[in-house]
C-alpha cells in the first residue's frame, strides 16, 4: 500500500528540503544524530531512512559510487563475510527526473544485508535502497538509504517491530522521497 499522504520536510536546518512520507519520527528527537544525517523511523515497522552528507569519492567512478558506498556502509554494519551482503541491481536516474538540478549524476542501488542492531548477536536480513547524487563542486556525496527489513531474527531486538506491518514504507515512497530533493543553500557544504 503506497502511502498518499506526504509533505515537504526542511532537512539539514532548511538548507535542503524533500518530500517525506506523513508518518515519520524524527530519530534527533530521540538521541543525537551526527550532524552530517537525518535519521527517521517509521512508527510501526522496523524500517528507517537515513540522508548523509559525505565526502565526494573522486577516485571512484560515477558508475561504482552507489556500490562503494554500499560495500562501505557493510563494513560499517559488520556484514563483510561472505553471503552477508549482495547487491542486485544499480541503475542510473534520468538527470530530468531528479530535482537536486546541482547534482552531476544520480544512482539508485538495491541491495541486501544481514545485520544486527545495537551490536547485537541476532542478525536481521535488511532490503537496502540506496540513492547517491553526487556534487562534485561542493565536495560532496549525498546518499540516501531506505533499509526495509524483510527477515528479523525472534532474538533481535526489532522482533516486536517485526509483528506489526502498518502501512510499512514503500520504494514508491522512498523514490519520492529521493527524487524530490532539493537544496535551498550551498552553504550546507561549508
Amino acid at each position: 500500500m503506497t502511502i498518499l499522504f506526504t509533505r515537504l520536510r526542511p532537512l539539514f536546518g532548511g538548507a535542503l528540503s524533500a518530500v517525506v512520507p506523513y508518518n515519520v519520527t524524527d530519530i534527533s528527537e530521540l538521541r543525537e544524530i551526527p550532524d552530517n544525517q537525518e535519521v527517521f523511523a517509521h512508527p510501526h515497522t522496523d524500517q528507517s531512512l537515513i540522508v548523509e552528507l559525505l565526502e565526494y569519492q573522486g577516485q571512484v567512478a560515477d558508475q561504482d559510487a552507489a556500490r562503494y558506498h554500499f560495500e562501505d556502509i557493510a563494513g560499517s554494519n559488520k556484514a563483510h563475510e561472505p553471503g552477508a551482503f549482495e547487491v542486485s541491481d544499480v541503475v542510473a536516474l534520468p538527470k530530468a527526473e531528479v530535482s537536486l538540478s546541482e547534482c552531476s549524476c544520480a544512482w539508485m542501488l538495491k541491495g541486501t544485508q544481514c545485520v544486527s542492531k545495537f551490536n547485537e548477536e541476532a542478525r536481521n536480513t535488511v532490503s537496502i535502497h540506496l540513492g547517491l547524487l553526487r556534487l562534485p563542486q561542493f565536495s560532496t556525496d549525498i546518499l540516501m538509504t531506505f533499509n526495509d527489513p524483510q527477515s528479523i531474527s525472534p532474538d533481535s531486538s526489532s522482533a516486536s517491530a517485526a509483528q506489526t506491518h502498518r502501512e510499512p514504507w514503500t520504494v514508491d515512497d522512498f523514490r519520492r522521497t529521493l527524487l524530490s530533493l532539493t537544496l535551498h543553500d550551498s552553504g550546507l557544504f561549508g
